[in-house]
């Protein structure tokens, strides 16, 4: 079996503006997203590093590490997914995220799973 098909994450990344947090006058704008992290792969996997790049349509970035998700290191089986909700503030309307998750698979394999970068727009502000 290749290490390929042993160790699969898919990510999939749901986003909502927050306009109760939200102040466009003052250049803040809040997005809600809700992560959904599967383990495709045949070895039992634990998420212990986030490393976020964060950046708003004037090219300001913002770089977010730290030990696992919202307080948490989930083991995932294989099969089983975790689903948690976070947020973040930009100064622009619209912007991105992705980065990646370190993950640590039970044969002691070290790895990076990817999170597909997308995007935070305020409603009407994107077709």
């Amino acid at each position: 079996m290749s290490d390929s098909q042993k160790h699969q994450i898919n990510i999939a990344v749901k986003t909502a503006y927050i306009e109760a947090q939200s102040d466009p006058y003052a250049d803040r704008y809040v997005f809600a997203y809700t992560v959904t992290i599967t383990n495709e792969g045949r070895v039992p996997v634990q998420l212990v590093t986030r490393h976020w790049i964060i950046t708003d349509a004037n090219n300001r970035v913002q770089e977010v590490r730290g030990d696992g998700v919202v307080g948490e290191k989930p083991r995932l089986q294989p099969g089983a997914s975790y689903q948690y909700t976070s947020g973040t503030a930009i100064q622009t309307p619209v912007g991105t995220m992705g980065g990646s998750y370190q993950m640590m698979a039970d044969d002691g394999t070290r790895f990076d799973a990817e999170i597909p970068t997308f995007t935070l727009s305020t409603p009407g502000t994107l077709h």
